[in-house]
C-alpha cells in the first residue's frame, strides 16, 4: 500500500515535465510551418477546470512559457513559428499560416523578380496574390504584402504553379497581369524577358 501511494505521488511529480517534454516537442515537431493561436492551443496541454498536475494552468500560459524558453517566436498577431527554425522558405511559411484556408501564391514584383523581369525589389519583402483580405505585415524576417484577387479558384490555378516550396508561384504571365492589374511598378519590368506576356 505504501508503495502503491509512493509511486502515485512520483506519477504525479512526473507529470508536468512529461507535459512540458510533449509540448516542446510537438511545437518542435512543426519547424515545417507556422502555426496559429488556434493551433498551439491544440499542441499545449492545458490544465482542466479544477484538474491538477497538468503543465499549463492556461493556453496563453503555455505560449508565454515556450516563448520565454525560446522554443516560440510571435511573428505577427497570432502567428507564431518554431524559434529555432533553419527552415529557408520561413517566410512563405508564415505567409501561408497568416491566410490558412485560403488560396495565395507569389505574384507581382516577388514573381517577377524571381524571373529575372525586376532586379529592384528588396529581398526581405514577399508580395502575395490571395483570395483571403489584403494588409501588408512587418516580421522579424521580412515584409509581406498580400492582396486581394477576385479571381475564381479555377482561374488562379491555372495561374500558378507548384515550385516545391509552401506557396505556389506565379507564371511569368499571370505575375505581369497582376502586377497591370493592381496598377504599380509597371514601369520596372523588363517585358521583353516575359514570353507571352501581354
Amino acid at each position: 500500500m505504501a508503495i502503491r501511494h509512493f509511486a502515485g505521488a512520483v506519477d504525479r511529480r512526473a507529470r508536468p515535465a512529461a507535459s512540458a517534454l510533449a509540448a516542446a516537442q510537438a511545437v518542435a515537431g512543426q519547424d515545417q510551418q507556422g502555426l496559429t493561436r488556434q493551433e498551439l492551443n491544440r499542441l499545449a496541454p492545458c490544465r482542466p477546470s479544477g484538474a491538477r498536475g497538468t503543465i499549463f494552468a492556461t493556453h496563453q500560459e503555455g505560449i508565454n512559457r515556450l516563448r520565454r524558453h525560446g522554443m516560440l517566436e510571435a511573428v505577427s498577431r497570432g502567428v507564431y513559428v518554431y524559434k529555432l527554425s533553419r527552415n529557408h522558405d520561413l517566410l512563405e511559411r508564415i505567409a501561408k499560416t497568416m491566410r490558412r484556408g485560403e488560396y495565395s501564391y507569389v505574384s507581382l514584383e516577388s514573381a517577377l523578380s524571381e524571373y529575372g523581369a525586376i532586379s529592384q525589389i528588396p529581398v526581405d519583402r514577399l508580395t502575395v496574390m490571395t483570395t483571403g483580405r489584403k494588409g501588408e505585415y512587418r516580421t522579424p524576417y521580412g515584409t509581406i504584402e498580400f492582396t486581394h484577387t477576385k479571381r475564381s479558384v479555377p482561374q488562379l490555378l491555372d495561374r500558378m504553379r507548384d515550385v516545391g516550396r509552401p506557396l505556389r508561384l506565379a507564371t511569368p504571365q499571370a505575375a505581369w497581369a497582376d502586377l497591370k492589374r493592381v496598377g504599380r511598378n509597371t514601369h520596372l519590368v523588363d517585358e521583353a524577358s516575359l514570353p507571352h506576356a501581354n
